[in-house]
C-alpha cells in the first residue's frame, strides 16, 4: 500500500517482503490476509485510530491554527483494504499474479503489461487518472494462455491494496450462470447486476464467450450500458479479435503437420471478431471506454509452454525415446 507498504523498522519481512499483507489461494479464489509481522500495531497500540495534528486558517484575524483530529490508524486502513480485496472474487489460480512476475514473449505482450501497469499506477481513487481526467480502462485480446487474466489480476490487486478502491472481477459465462440460478431463487437479473454496475472498477473476463442468446446479449448490454452511462471504469479480456473488420484468412498451400480438432476450433474462433460477438452497440462503447491491446495469434500459450518445460522426458523400452505428436 502506498502509505503502508514497509514496516516502520525498515526491515523487509521474509514472508510479505515488506508489504504487510499476503496473497494466497484458498480453494478456487484468491484471498488476502494481514501478515503476522504486522498484526500488532506499534503506532496505535491496537486502538485502531490515532490523533493527527493539522493546521488550518479559521479566520484571517487569528491566522493559521493547529488542531488535532482523530483518524484511522495505518493498521485499520490495512485491514479495510484486505477486506476489500477478499470481495473482488479473483480466481485462486492468479492469486500471486503481479506485474513483476508477468513474462512477455513478444513486443505486444510487453505493451499489454505496460498499458495495464500504467493504468494501475496512474489511477486516482474516484475514477480519474493522474491528470484529473476520467480513467479510461483497457481491453486485452489474445489467444488462450497468453496472460490476459494475469494482467487483470495484477491490476486489481494494485488498485485495491495500494489505492484502496472497491473492485470486482467476473467471468462472463459464470455471471450468466449466476443470474440463471438467481431466477430459480426468485431474484431478478437486476439484483445481481446492480452491485457490478456500481463498483468503482469492474473487470470482465472472457468477453464474447457464450451462445449469444437473447438473454446473454441483453444481460451484457445492460451491464455495460449502466457502467458507460455512469462513467465508470471497466476492464476487459477476450479471446476474440478487436479488429473492426474481418481479414481474409490465408490457407497454407500444404499441410503444416498434424492438426487436432481443438486446433481447428481455435482457428475458427480466432477468425471471429469481438464486434460480431457482442454487436455494434456494445463494440462502439468499448471503443470509447477502453484502450485496445491485441496480442498476436501466434503468441505462445504460457500454460502449455510451462508444462512442456516442466514435463519429464518419457522413454520407450530399450532406451529409445517414444515418438509423440
Amino acid at each position: 500500500m502506498r502509505d503502508m507498504g514497509a514496516k516502520a523498522t525498515g526491515e523487509a519481512c521474509a514472508v510479505c517482503g515488506g508489504r504487510t499483507w499476503v496473497l494466497e489461494r484458498r480453494g478456487d479464489v484468491a484471498m488476502a490476509r494481514v501478515c503476522a509481522c504486522s498484526e500488532s500495531c506499534s503506532v496505535c497500540d491496537g486502538r485502531g485510530h490515532v490523533l493527527v495534528e493539522r493546521e488550518a486558517v479559521f479566520s484571517q484575524k487569528m491566522g493559521p491554527r493547529l488542531y488535532e483530529v482523530m483518524e484511522p490508524c495505518i493498521c485499520t486502513r490495512r485491514r479495510r483494504r484486505v477486506a476489500l480485496f477478499n470481495d473482488v472474487g479473483l480466481p485462486g489460480v492468479v492469486s500471486h499474479a503481479s506485474f513483476d512476475n508477468y513474462r512477455a514473449f513478444n513486443e505486444a505482450q510487453d505493451r499489454g503489461r505496460g498499458v495495464a501497469m500504467h493504468f494501475a499506477h496512474q489511477y486516482v481513487k474516484g475514477g480519474t487518472d493522474a491528470k484529473g481526467g476520467p480513467a479510461k480502462g483497457f481491453i486485452l485480446s489474445g489467444p488462450v494462455g497468453t496472460g490476459k487474466t494475469h494482467l487483470m489480476a495484477a491490476t486489481l490487486a494494485h488498485l485495491v491494496l495500494e489505492v484502496g478502491i472497491r473492485a470486482r472481477y467476473v467471468e462472463i459465462s459464470l455471471l450468466y450462470a449466476t443470474i440463471r440460478r438467481g431466477f430459480q431463487e426468485g431474484k431478478s437479473g437486476g439484483e445481481i447486476i446492480g452491485p457490478l454496475s456500481d463498483v468503482e472498477v469492474l473487470a470482465i473476463d472472457e468477453l464474447g464467450k457464450g451462445r449469444g442468446s437473447p438473454f446473454e446479449m441483453e444481460t451484457l448490454d445492460e451491464l455495460i450500458a449502466r457502467r458507460y452511462n455512469a462513467g465508470r471504469t471497466t476492464l476487459f479480456a477476450t479471446n476474440y479479435s478487436l479488429e473492426p473488420e474481418r481479414k481474409a484468412l490465408r490457407t497454407p498451400s500444404a499441410p503444416a503437420g498434424y492438426r487436432t480438432t481443438e486446433d481447428a476450433r481455435n482457428t475458427a474462433r480466432e477468425a471471429e471478431l469481438l464486434r460480431e460477438r457482442v454487436g455494434e452497440r456494445i463494440y462502439s462503447r468499448l471503443c470509447e471506454m477502453c484502450t485496445f491491446v491485441e496480442l498476436p495469434r501466434d503468441t505462445p500459450d504460457r500454460r502449455r509452454t510451462r508444462q512442456e518445460m516442466d514435463a519429464p522426458m518419457h522413454h520407450a523400452p530399450g532406451g529409445l525415446r517414444s515418438a509423440g505428436r
